[in-house]
């Protein structure tokens, strides 16, 4: 059985401090998953599989447009995407510098945004349609859970390639890279 007790180096936890972390996790794992992808033979980035966005850059470009609809709804702006991706599929370079100042965005945003602020609801319109609401919190929540998923699918083409990806789990960036009082690795 595992002991559950206070982390020695951690204070009381608040939505917040856990946003904080989450962002910088986020960017922590995009970085190792861009890395393993530019790392592949060439071509493999871009070959179809049998996968919902059809190959690896498909599939992150797909990350990249979600996260940018969601920046949209937390400035209150529109956004002009019609669908969840974008017809044009960026150079894998290209993407990369687009997610890294995606996920600068996000950690700025977390980072200046008062807890009173995290707890006000954002009304919407979904892309594929119909209203949605949800709290800032929940947005960021959102962001952050939606890249590791498509991650995942990411790591299993890269075993396809066949490529080992590095671990990006929550657990090993907490023990790798995050501490709450200096955040080595975001």
């Amino acid at each position: 059985m595992t002991a559950i007790q206070e982390s020695p180096r951690a204070p009381v936890s608040s939505a917040r401090a856990n946003l904080k972390m989450l962002v910088r996790y986020k960017a922590w794992a995009n970085g190792l998953t861009f890395k393993s992808v530019m790392e592949l033979p060439e071509g493999e980035a871009l070959k179809q599989r049998p996968t919902s966005f059809g190959n690896m850059v498909r599939t992150l470009n797909h990350v990249l447009v979600v996260e940018d609809i969601f920046r949209h709804h937390l400035q209150g702006r529109k956004h002009g995407y019609t669908m969840r991706n974008t017809d044009h599929t960026p150079t894998l370079q290209a993407l990369w510098e687009s997610v890294q100042a995606m996920d600068h965005w996000y950690v700025e945003f977390v980072d200046a945004c008062p807890d009173e602020e995290l707890a006000k609801v954002v009304h919407f319109e979904f892309v594929g349609g119909g209203q949605g609401a949800m709290t800032r919190e929940q947005i960021v929540l959102h962001v952050v859970n939606h890249g590791s998923y498509h991650r995942g699918f990411v790591s299993d083409m890269m075993y396809q390639v066949p490529f080992v990806p590095p671990a990006n789990d929550l657990p090993v960036f907490l023990r790798d890279c995050y501490r709450v009082d200096e955040p080595a690795c975001g």
